[in-house]
Parts: structure tokens; sequence; C-alpha cells
């Protein structure tokens, strides 16, 4: 794959250096390579069409370096029509680009970012001065964030008592409905989120999966979750989490994850204390 994405970034004029998980342009541009090796991957045709997808791929990317900047060209009332919150991983690179997102979720940064017809642009703090003053847009940006389309809702059953809710869609703001949760488990599960509160997992950005936490249900929900979570997070474009993460009263504590190789899942203090009160109950 690396090598077919060298090959069609040189048929179009470009060269680029591949390095682990990404290829620098020789102008310094950098495009990380982790989203397409997981559409090759998950694509039931098998590597016979990785060249396809490498160059349709680059062509986007290069489609979005060469045209128009949205910022700069889009009316006003357009861009905030598009602006979205967007998890993204936490690391120094995304800390130093987006230094004003906060971390409402343990190890995901919140960026606003604007939905353009081929990409998705997230914003810096120098690309929002101009376009408006920081609680406004994040407020009209979780407007436009209710209104994002599910395409499938599914619930995970086990004969264990394993029992989760499975949001998925083409948008890349489906992960981001953990931002209004609350919301989101009253529209899908008609029923008002419990004292206790929910279990939350963010594989990638185009799934959520929840469970409302009720009774002693939680201890085998948890631990499907972790697996659940891990496989989502290993293979799919838009990695952001492996975790499972407990919200309770509008705030995210991590609560699980399953370890490298698979074998075991960690849980945090806080999740058995969760599970120990809930059977004792």
């Amino acid at each position: 794959m690396r090598t077919f994405v060298r090959e069609a970034f040189a048929e179009r004029g470009i060269e680029v250096t591949v390095e682990p998980g990404r290829v620098t342009t020789d102008a310094g541009r950098r495009f990380g390579l982790s989203n397409l090796a997981a559409v090759c991957h998950n694509d039931s045709r098998g590597p016979r069409c990785w060249r396809t997808l490498v160059d349709d791929h680059v062509d986007r990317v290069i489609r979005s370096m060469n045209g128009p900047q949205a910022l700069k060209t889009l009316p006003h009332e357009r861009l905030l029509a598009q602006l979205y919150p967007r998890f993204i991983p936490s690391d120094p690179a995304s800390l130093k680009a987006f230094g004003y997102a906060p971390q409402s979720v343990p190890g995901l940064l919140e960026v606003l970012a604007l939905d353009l017809p081929e990409t998705v642009d997230m914003l810096t703090a120098g690309s929002l001065a101009d376009l408006g003053e920081m609680t406004a847009l994040r407020d009209r940006a979780f407007q436009n964030l209710r209104a994002v389309r599910v395409d499938k809702h599914e619930v995970v059953k086990d004969k264990d008592g394993t029992h989760f809710d499975v949001l998925m869609g083409g948008s890349y703001f489906i992960a981001s409905l953990a931002l209004v949760l609350d919301e989101v488990v009253r529209r899908y599960t008609k029923d008002a989120p419990a004292p206790d509160g929910i279990l939350v997992a963010l594989p990638h950005r185009h799934q959520l999966a929840f469970h409302v936490i009720r009774d002693k249900a939680v201890a085998p929900s948890l631990h499907t979750m972790a697996r659940f979570a891990a496989l989502g997070f290993e293979e799919s474009p838009g990695a952001l989490s492996p975790s499972v993460f407990w919200w309770h009263e509008g705030s995210f504590t991590q609560v699980a994850t399953q370890d490298s190789i698979g074998l075991h899942i960690k849980l945090t203090q806080e999740a058995m204390d969760l599970v120990a009160r809930l059977a004792d109950g």
C-alpha cells in the first residue's frame, strides 16, 4: 500500500517520503496513512482493489491541497451551518495545533470542524478567530450536531445480560453525539438516563455505543463493550479510542480498556466500585 501511495503522488507530480504511518511531501506537508490503511483492510475485494482506493484517496488529498480555502470563499452563514464538534486523539501535535480544544473525553480533543463536500477541515484557533466568538461558535456547532443523521441503530444483547445500543453512520460526527449523550439516550431508547450514569464507547468517528446503567447487567456489558471498542479502534478509519468511559452528571471517566494483546480487560478503580455497588444492590 505504501508503494501505491508513493506512486500515486509521483504520477500527480508530487514527490513524497514514506515514513511510519504517514508520508511527507517535499514542501513539508504531512498526510497520515492510518485511515487509508483501514479502508484497504476492510474492503472485501482484498489487495487487488488497493491501488484504486489509493488513487481515489490521493486525488481527494490533492484537491484539498489545491482547491479554494472554505474559510475564504464561503459565506459566513454557510460556514456556520457546516460547523460541528469533532473528536480527535490527543497527542503533542494536536495539542499544539488545537490548544483551544477541551478534553471532554479522556484522551480525546473536542475540536471544531467544517463539514465540506469531500473533506472535513479541522479549525485551528487562528482560523476560528475570524469566524466568531468561541462560545457562540461552539453553541452553533452543537446545534448542528443535534441534526446529524444516524444511518443505523442496533441493540447488542447476549444471554449473559450484556445489553448496549450502537449508533452508526456515514457522518464523521457520529461519535461526537456523545457530547449530547442524555439527548441521544432519550431519542433512541425513549427513556431518561439513570442516576448511575451511562457506559460509552467511541471506537471511531462513525460509531457510538452506550449502555444505560440500571442493574447488575453493567458487569457483562462493560466487558463486552471493551472488546467491542478495541476491535473497532483497531480496524476502522478515524480511530478514536479503545476504551470504555463512564458518563455521569455530564462528565466522562475512563473505566475499562482491553490490553494490547487482546486477552484481558483492564478495569479502573471507578469501574470496580461501580460494579460492586450495583452487585450489592
